[in-house]
Order: structure tokens, then C-alpha cells, then sequence
């Protein structure tokens, strides 16, 4: 009788492994047509920030004797990015599964996780990284994006896995590559301190009320989700303030190298000027999926600061409520800031699309009964369709304008708009519905 689950459990690894291999191979034959695919091209998938071109035409690879157009070996860096990222997002899945069903043990509610997945949401999500169509235009597009969801998602999985070194690493190098993940300082912070998602820490209380009174388990003690509880209600400083000594560390490390490195080219302030300044200050107005690059071309110089403000620190607005509402649920946490920051940041592509996507899938279980699924599934694919149409109709054939294409960025922002508002719905739903039944089990 005891083997028949390790039978099942080996038949789903290599289910996993077999799905994963056959996205890389099929990612090795797109790479042989992309001069005729012209992915690099697609405003879509290479914006400013994360086109490979634009990185192959820099001085130093010209002095380094490299060819601007060696794509075989660029693709082969990307094609590891993808696949380490599936497996990150897989370990960190199979984490909050564990603590998923240990949670619902713990407040008596056995009954209520039944795992009846022919593959864990860990393996799914990985999955859907691997073949989302965003995903792999990002990868045979030739642009970075692969690359900064790799340490996005490191960092996630150093903080879920308590590897705080990791963590501190993934979240210093994906901030320093494109600027947005500084916000993932928060969800972070909450999973060294709290742990991995949970439902409210009060029904933990409640169905245990000393729980508040014992000694918070260490988050080093959490790695193994089966043997020890995760009913914590009492913040942990220690690893947090570990987290920051790390990140302070990483952080020296690289500007030190980027000091050594711009030594004769205007040093640091010439770095962040063409890096987060040109970012921040949108000087690039090249068409893409956002929104700010024709606004900004259309408005008049005279307001164009007080709307860069405006923009920027639009999204510094949602940061806090949404930390003091769902500072329970830190991963999910890290998939709402990513996002909404997929939507307002200067230069989004595809890729940013494709990662908080694959962390969506994590949560399965949890929003299984989010509305709109369907109507949001058809409303990213008729955009994805209808968007270089649009600036076939606009750029080459001169029968449309730019508000042709800009119509399907709007489209774009809307579904994204209503996608994070229905997942956040459903998770509240969701944790309404445990507190409905811890109540009725104790009555």
C-alpha cells in the first residue's frame, strides 16, 4: 500500500522533466527561423531596456572583439535563464503547497484540501512559464527579460526557502537591472518575517490562543513545512535584519564593480543617469505596450515633470494598502506589485506578462473560483493577436495612425487592470471562506 503514492509522485517528476526538455528543444527549432519570425523587431517583445541589439551595439563588446549579432551564444544564456526559472518557480510552488495543506490541518479543516491535480501547482506553474507563447517570444526575441525574471524569481525563492543570502542577491540584481523590483522589498520582508502564505493570522489565534505566547520558529526552521507549524503571528526581525546586511553587502559588491567598470566613462552619476534616469524620465517615446509612451508624446513639455511624477508615484500608492491587506499572503503579495508594475513602468514587453502570469498559476487552489477566467484568457489572446496587426496597418502598410496601436495598449492595460482586481477578490474570498469555516467548526 506504501508504494503506490511514490509510484504516482516519481510518474509526476518525470511528467515535469519530459514537458520541460520538450520547451527547450522547441525554443533551440524556433531559434534556426528567428531572422524570419523578426521577433527582435516586435515593439512587443524588445523594448529599449531589454533588447539585445541595442546591448550588442555597446562599446565594450565592440573592445572585447564580439560579434554585435553572435545570437547563438546569447540564446543559450537565455535558454538557462528559462529553464532554471521553471525550476525555481516549481520548488517555491511545491513550498506553498506544503504549507497550504499544513495550514488547513492545523485550523481543522483537512477536508477542505484535496489535492485532485493531475500535477501540483508548482509543476503547472513552471509549466506555464516554460510554453507561455509570452515566454517564448521574450526568449527567441532577443531581449533580457528572461534574465531579470530569473533573478526576480531567485529572489522570491531565497526568501520562501529562507536562503536570505539568495534573496538579498536575486532582489540586488533584479533592482538593478530594471528598477521595479525595488518595490518587492515588501513581500519579501513579510516572508522572512512571517513565512510562506497563510490565511489570517487571527483564525491561528483563535483556534489556538497560545500560539501568541510561544517563541516565533525561526524562519530557518521553516524549510521544512511537513514538521514544523507555520501559525506565526509574531513578526521575526532577526531575519530580516540579516536580509539587509546581505542586501547592503550585494549592493556594495555592485557598485563597486560598476565604479571600476564606468571609471572612464563618467563613473556612477553618468551610469544612473543613462540607466535609472532614462527610465524614470521616459526619453525613449519608441511605441510599446504601455501607455506613457504616447502620452508623453502628445503632452506638452511644459507639464511633462508633473505627469512623470504622477506616474511613478502612482504606483508607490498602491504599495501600502495592499502590503497592510495581504501582508499574509507575501508570494501573492509579489505577483500583484508585479503586475501593476508591468503596467505602469516606461518600457513593458511581453516577458514582465509572462512572470507574473506563471506566479498567478501558484495559486490555483486558492483561486479556483476567480471570476472572468475565461473572459480574461480570450481578452490577452485578442490583444496578443490584434496588436502587430495594428502596427502592421500603422508602421508599413500607412493605412492606420498610432492610435490604431495605441487602442490595443489600452485593451492591454484594462485586462490587466481587471485581472489584478479579480485575483485579489478572489484570494479575500478565499480567506473569508476558511474564517466562515473555522466558525462553523467550532460551533
Amino acid at each position: 500500500m506504501e508504494e503506490k503514492p511514490q509510484i504516482r509522485s516519481n510518474t509526476r517528476k518525470l511528467g515535469f522533466w519530459k514537458w520541460a526538455i520538450a520547451s527547450v528543444v522547441f525554443r533551440l527549432i524556433l531559434s534556426y527561423f528567428s531572422k524570419n519570425l523578426n521577433l527582435f523587431s516586435r515593439p512587443e517583445v524588445s523594448t529599449p531596456l531589454t533588447s539585445l541589439r541595442r546591448l550588442a551595439e555597446g562599446y565594450w563588446l565592440k573592445r572585447l572583439s564580439m560579434s554585435p549579432y553572435s545570437e547563438l551564444e546569447d540564446n543559450l544564456v537565455i535558454y538557462c535563464a528559462d529553464l532554471i526559472s521553471a525550476i525555481l518557480i516549481r520548488a517555491t510552488g511545491r513550498s506553498l503547497v506544503r504549507a497550504h495543506g499544513h495550514n488547513l490541518k492545523s485550523l481543522g479543516l483537512d477536508k477542505l484540501f484535496k489535492d485532485i491535480e493531475i500535477l501540483p501547482s508548482g509543476d503547472i506553474a513552471a509549466l506555464v512559464y516554460l510554453w507561455n507563447p509570452f515566454t517564448i517570444v521574450s526568449c527567441v526575441g532577443f531581449n533580457t527579460s528572461p534574465i531579470e525574471n530569473l533573478f526576480v524569481i531567485l529572489s522570491l525563492y531565497g526568501a520562501s526557502a529562507g536562503l536570505i543570502p539568495l534573496a538579498a542577491f536575486g532582489w540586488v540584481i533584479a533592482s538593478h537591472l530594471s528598477l521595479y523590483p525595488l518595490v518587492l522589498i515588501i513581500p519579501v520582508i513579510f516572508l522572512l518575517g512571517y513565512g510562506l502564505d497563510a490565511p489570517p493570522r487571527k483564525l491561528f489565534v483563535q483556534s489556538n490562543p497560545r500560539i501568541g505566547e510561544e517563541r516565533p520558529v525561526d524562519h530557518v526552521e521553516l524549510k521544512s513545512v511537513t514538521n514544523k507549524p507555520l501559525e506565526r503571528t509574531i513578526f521575526s526581525w532577526q531575519p530580516v535584519i540579516v536580509f539587509f546586511l546581505w542586501a547592503s553587502i550585494w549592493i556594495l559588491y555592485v557598485l563597486m564593480l560598476c565604479a571600476i567598470d564606468m571609471k572612464e566613462h563618467g563613473g556612477l552619476s553618468e551610469m544612473f543617469k543613462r540607466t535609472y534616469g532614462f527610465i524614470l524620465t521616459v526619453k525613449d517615446l519608441s511605441p510599446n505596450i504601455g501607455v506613457l509612451w504616447y502620452f508623453f508624446a502628445e503632452v506638452f513639455d511644459f507639464f511633462r515633470n508633473f505627469f512623470l511624477i504622477v506616474f511613478h508615484v502612482n504606483i508607490l500608492f498602491m504599495i501600502l494598502p495592499l502590503a497592510i491587506r495581504l501582508n499574509h499572503r507575501p508570494c501573492f503579495l509579489v505577483f500583484v506589485y508585479l503586475a501593476i508594475s508591468s503596467m505602469l513602468k516606461s518600457y513593458p514587453s511581453v516577458g514582465d506578462s509572462a512572470l507574473y502570469l506563471s506566479l498567478l498559476v501558484l495559486f490555483v487552489n486558492e483561486l479556483a473560483e476567480m471570476q472572468f477566467s475565461f473572459f480574461l484568457f480570450c481578452g490577452y489572446v485578442g490583444v496578443s493577436l490584434l496588436s502587430p496587426v495594428m502596427h502592421n496597418l500603422w508602421i508599413w502598410r500607412g493605412t492606420g495612425n498610432a492610435n490604431f496601436y495605441f487602442a490595443t495598449a489600452i485593451a492591454y492595460a484594462c485586462f490587466q487592470i481587471v485581472l489584478v482586481v479579480e485575483s485579489v477578490s478572489a484570494m479575500l474570498n478565499y480567506d473569508r471562506k476558511i474564517r466562515k469555516l473555522c466558525n462553523t467548526a467550532k460551533v
